[in-house]
């Protein structure tokens, strides 16, 4: 009874691998998950104590609607305009949504017609290529490699075949970790307006950032706002994946379309969440400077875990990933379910992430920075 387009949809990447883990815990193994993108880390306590107060104030727990909860959208382009420089209006140019996930998905039903081309990174986060399937586009992907710094060429913006329409971007990336500057961007932009294209830039990990590193955004480039929207997510940034809270910003009438498809298939986030979110975002920098100290410490362990069982990787500059090649050049997802198997080791394979991926594996921050010597220990052991 499955419709066909549905029949054809390939597999979403390693999604059984939650039964694997249970059944190792459940045998009595010790399992070193680095597999989802989730840290693990504590919440912002004043996320916690305002979803508390909120969720007893009665006028709060009707629909949210796409209006959402002013205060949440009003910290989100004061929030804007501190961290970008970007003067933003809290009612035209910002909308809460449900995580980026969905929203991220959910613009391509907005701006496709069947035929329409868009451009995605591979590898990249499903939801690009979700969306845009579902849309029935005709999708070109863009392999993201290591000579190119995994990074899009401006240039195949330019030459993409077909009615190039959308165009997706994700720096700092997932999974690769790469990162570009403000002068990376402004190519971007002049790329998609040379062909009329929209942008839709996933900036997700913008705040998780060592070093001197300074992510930019899209509303920073002269031009940016005319022709795309930038999405921001509360799920990695302050570890509430669970709330399912964002943002997206950019182009008035962009993000007009947005609402309006939105408007079909969600009634808003739970607005004490919206409470919760603006409480944060009123005091984000505190909050992401020792959350990224904490990150940092992972990071730091897990690439001398990583290099002393013998792979060879660079030092991130963002993110909660490290991407790593597969030993011996090797097929990512036979290697990494062994892995599982054996050593109770969760890694994502890059393949997951799409053909361009493959030949690499993700391994995410999710351990507290004690328990990477194990680690060392596992993959010694299964080398």
């Amino acid at each position: 009874m499955s419709a066909e387009r549905l029949r054809k949809l390939p597999p979403y990447p390693l999604q059984d691998v939650p039964e694997i883990r249970a059944r190792l815990t459940a045998e009595g193994r010790d399992v070193l998950d680095l597999g989802a993108g989730d840290s693990g880390l504590p919440v912002p306590e004043i996320a916690v104590e305002a979803l508390r107060r909120a969720a007893g104030d009665p006028k709060l727990q009707g629909y949210a609607f796409q209006r959402g909860y002013p205060a949440f959208r009003e910290e989100a382009a004061a929030f804007m305009e501190r961290r970008f420089g970007a003067a933003v209006d809290p009612w035209d140019e910002i909308l809460p949504i449900i995580g980026s996930k969905e929203a991220i998905a959910l613009t391509a039903f907005a701006l496709l017609d069947p035929g329409d081309a868009v451009l995605i990174p591979d590898p990249g986060y499903a939801p690009y290529f979700g969306g845009a399937y579902f849309a029935g586009a005709q999708i070109e992907r863009v392999a993201l490699r290591p000579e190119n710094g995994f990074l899009v060429p401006p240039e195949r913006i330019v030459e993409a075949p077909g009615r190039l329409k959308l165009v997706y971007l994700n720096y700092p990336n997932n999974p690769t970790a790469a990162t570009v500057d403000l002068d990376y961007l402004r190519e971007v932009v002049a790329a998609c307006r040379e062909r009329g294209a929209c942008l839709l830039y996933d900036n997700a990990y913008s705040e998780l950032t060592f070093g001197n590193y300074r992510a930019p955004g899209l509303l920073e480039v002269e031009g940016g706002r005319e022709i795309g929207l930038e999405f921001h997510s509360f799920s990695k940034t302050y570890n509430m994946t669970g709330w399912r809270l964002g943002w997206a910003t950019g182009n008035a009438g962009l993000m007009a379309d947005l609402k309006r498809v939105k408007t079909f298939f969600d009634t808003g986030s739970y607005l004490p969440i919206q409470a919760a979110g603006a409480a944060v975002l009123a005091d984000a920098e505190a909050f992401v400077a020792r959350n990224v100290a904490w990150l940092e410490e992972r990071r730091d362990a897990a690439l001398a875990a990583f290099r002393g069982a013998g792979f060879a990787l660079p030092t991130p500059e963002a993110t909660l990933y490290l991407w790593l090649p597969v030993p011996g050049g090797g097929a990512s997802e036979p290697w990494c379910r062994e892995l599982l198997e054996q050593e109770a080791v969760v890694l994502l394979p890059g393949g997951a992430f799409g053909t361009g991926g493959e030949g690499f594996v993700r391994a995410s921050l999710t351990l507290p920075a004690e328990r990477y010597a194990e680690l060392v220990t596992r993959l010694e052991r299964f080398a």
